[in-house]
């Protein structure tokens, strides 16, 4: 599989999962809440922030009828007008560069999710150095043929998509210029639960399009995350916040520094131990050889005496015979006086 680079940071199974903080709403329309976040994110350990490029006008319209409001009594933002959520969730566009530019300052990549056109032009005035497409975006051809024009690397949520439709935005991206794709397995329900994370699609996509796969997880906690790992996740993406208690549109499900540095460390940990096919003692195993169970005498024998179960017996350390000589042993006679703890050997038989 392709190994895919952002700004130096290489992306594959090759290296450590690469981690990305959302950040979405949780700057509760406070520029210096907002730097606050990429700070506290970059010393979790993640290696990128990511922001959302909207405005409410360019999401949806401010209009009074059922269908623009949330009426799900599951949802955290029930009641609320998808005018009034996008309003209050939305980065402010010249914030963008005050918080890409402090991203760059503390070793991190800043990039963001586009929603329109006007965003991708914008983004790109800034230098974007790739895109992210959301799960309720991934549909929206025109929108991926205008990101894939940039021939940035692109990321896709693929929530809800049939893989027909997966297939279709696929194509679409890679006829557009689109090099280097990643797909995210990702779950559109806002906390997600494990049960409905399906992560075992995770090679499954991979193996079905040939791209990099990675998880955008809106579950509590690292667990999934941590586990998706193992099924050859290369992009991790979870929302990040300061306190949850703070609030916010997206503070329920968001991870605070804490959490984060853990899954920093923990998806790490699972990667390195992923390793390669292999049988046999590693090398770091080969000390531990000298302590497997080998044949020893365990009472002083006589010449001449027959060896039985009470004078010879399978114990640790290994320099004896191995176990598996043991009926061999038994009955035949010992060629010498043999002291307990004598490590069984063919010579000292009859």
């Amino acid at each position: 599989m392709k190994e895919i680079d952002i700004l130096g940071r290489k992306i594959g199974r090759g290296h450590p999962p690469f981690l990305v903080a959302e950040m979405s709403g949780n700057h509760n329309q406070s520029l210096e809440r907002a730097l606050e976040i990429v700070e506290a994110a970059a010393k979790s350990g993640v290696d990128a922030l990511k922001l959302q490029t909207y405005t409410a006008d360019t999401m949806t319209l401010n209009i009074d009828k059922a269908e623009f409001y949330i009426d799900s009594p599951e949802s955290l933002w029930q009641g609320k007008s998808l005018y009034r959520l996008y309003q209050q969730a939305s980065t402010p566009w010249e914030w963008h560069k005050p918080i890409f530019d402090r991203c760059k300052e503390l070793g991190i990549i800043g990039f963001s999710s586009p929603f329109d056109a006007t965003a991708v032009d914008f983004l790109e005035s800034l230098g974007a150095p790739c895109y992210k497409i959301a799960s309720f975006e991934n549909t929206d051809l025109p929108l991926i043929r205008k990101v894939a024009s940039t021939g940035k690397p692109i990321i896709i949520s693929t929530g809800m998509a049939t893989v027909a439709e997966l297939e279709e935005t696929v194509r679409t991206a890679r006829e557009a210029g689109c090099q280097d794709l990643i797909l995210l397995k990702c779950t559109s329900t806002y906390p997600a639960t494990p049960e409905n994370a399906n992560i075992i699609t995770i090679p499954h996509i991979r193996d079905l399009f040939g791209v990099q796969v990675g998880l955008s997880d809106h579950t509590m906690g690292i667990g999934v995350a941590v586990a998706s790992v193992a099924l050859g996740t290369t992009v991790i993406e979870k929302h990040f916040t300061l306190c949850r208690r703070d609030g916010g549109v997206d503070a329920a499900f968001s991870m605070e520094p804490e959490e984060m540095r853990q899954l920093a460390i923990e998806s790490e940990r699972g990667w390195q131990a992923l390793g390669e096919i292999h049988y046999g003692p590693t090398d770091a195993e080969k000390g531990s050889l000298a302590f497997r169970r080998s044949l020893y005498v365990v009472r002083d024998m006589q010449a001449g005496e027959i060896f039985t179960e009470e004078n010879v017996r399978s114990i640790r350390p290994a320099s004896g015979l191995p176990p598996k000589y043991l009926q061999d042993i038994l009955g035949r006679r010992a060629a010498l006086y043999i002291k307990k703890g004598t490590p069984m050997a063919w010579n000292l038989m009859q």
